[in-house]
């Protein structure tokens, strides 16, 4: 692939990072679909890991299908944009570097809602939120080869 081809790669990922992170913070925040539009009275927080996992799994007839998946799988799923646009943006191309900055911001976004008292702060979200990080990362070295594998099929056409 030429040079100007992976330049307009990269700056596509890098507006379609920026838009991710724009949509995540509105989601998580402020998105009056989890019920964000008020301040609670006071704060709300699971410091346990697995307590609130265990206890959507535990009553999940009870708290109905998708209050369960929305916790335990949305909060995996809304992070795999992350994990996939942050290698695709940036130089940033490390296993462990996403998973570490996976890991950064959903603390930021949990101890945002702590603060502000616009949602809990739960570790079950730090853990969940960082597989969703390391999936996304997953699904773009998958990809990656893919693509690799693809270019390098066009190159043997053309010889």
């Amino acid at each position: 692939m030429d040079s100007k081809k992976r330049k307009r790669i990269r700056i596509l990922g890098k507006i379609l990072f920026i838009l991710y992170v724009i949509f995540i913070i509105y989601f998580l925040l402020f998105s009056d679909w989890y019920g964000r539009t008020g301040e609670m009275r006071e704060y709300h927080y699971n410091l346990v890991l697995f307590k609130e996992i265990k206890r959507f799994w535990q009553y999940r007839e009870q708290v109905g299908f998708f209050a369960m998946f929305t916790n335990l799988f949305g909060n995996v799923l809304i992070f795999v944009p992350f994990g996939f646009f942050l290698p695709m943006g940036s130089r940033q191309r490390s296993f462990f570097g996403t998973a570490f900055y996976s890991f950064g911001l959903s603390l930021c976004v949990e101890m945002f809602q702590f603060i502000t008292k616009v949602g809990s702060f739960d570790v079950d979200d730090l853990l969940l939120n960082t597989i969703g990080g390391i999936c996304g990362y997953i699904l773009f070295v998958i990809c990656a080869a893919i693509r690799r594998r693809h270019a390098g099929k066009k190159t043997k056409n053309r010889r």
